[in-house]
């Protein structure tokens, strides 16, 4: 009698720590990939297929354990992400161990008239990519900078050009000032379009004829965004970028089934 009450009290606690390690593990928090930048970076609703930020492919390439909340919004530089407080709803949310993707420099370069609400000296746009950088490290989370994925444009020659040198350059010394992994994407995107050459490349972007589209029966000429091929692609540079860089995150990248012999 006394071994089996021991038994069952023994059966008993194995079965309560059982309990709680379920519990512990259930409850675990999955790391959270928040992604803030611009409109190559954000989602799109399906009205406006074809469409497609990078963001939208990118969140597909990792496991459950990893959620993304793509924060990236049209037209917003550094500056408007703060100002519209934005920033302040993401930093408010960061847990330990997230990641923030932060790729700006689109809008904060635009000097037109029609866009200076936006506008953004190269000064001040170092000075707030190191305030996400600065209030991500407070909340324990780790910060990866991304410089603006390059337009696309050629010379009379079929080179690619750089379209974003200052931007690109100052994200660099933001980087070695803070010491995070930076994803230089306007190299990267302007190397895969000179591989592709002039013709080829606007088939990673919104150029549609006119009644092709239902959602652009008039037609688009964009060399800015993406569509759903593009998106993907540039979403594969920045996963091989990180791999390359060997980041952490990559722990959680889907990984393929093997084949069946």
């Amino acid at each position: 009698m006394i071994q089996i009450s021991r038994f069952r009290k023994f059966k008993i606690a194995a079965v309560g720590i059982l309990c709680v390690c379920s519990a512990f593990i259930s409850a675990r928090k999955p790391i959270t990939v928040w992604m803030i930048g611009d409109s190559t970076m954000c989602s799109y609703e399906s009205s406006r297929a074809p469409l497609t930020g990078w963001g939208m492919p990118f969140a597909g390439f990792f496991n459950a354990e990893v959620q993304f909340n793509n924060r990236a919004k049209g037209g917003r530089s550094t500056r408007t992400f703060l100002s519209e407080k934005r920033w302040e709803n993401v930093a408010d949310s960061l847990s330990k161990g997230d990641y923030v993707l932060i790729q700006f420099g689109h809008n904060d370069e635009a000097k037109e008239e029609k866009y200076k609400d936006r506008y953004t000296p190269v000064a001040d746009y170092k000075v707030n990519l190191g305030r996400f950088i600065k209030e991500s490290r407070a909340k324990n989370a780790i910060p990866v900078l991304i410089t603006p994925v390059s337009r696309m444009s050629f010379d009379k020659n079929g080179q690619a050009k750089e379209t974003h040198a200052e931007y690109t350059a100052a994200a660099y010394e933001v980087a070695k000032m803070y010491g995070v992994p930076l994803i230089d994407l306007d190299r990267e995107s302007r190397m895969l379009y000179q591989k592709m050459g002039p013709e080829a490349t606007k088939k990673l972007f919104m150029q549609l004829e006119s009644g092709v589209h239902p959602n652009y029966p008039e037609g688009k000429k964009d060399n800015t965004h993406f569509n759903e091929f593009g998106a993907r692609k540039i979403a594969q540079l920045v996963l091989l970028e990180m791999k390359k860089q060997q980041l952490a995150l990559c722990n959680y990248i889907v990984q393929p089934k093997p084949a069946k012999k």
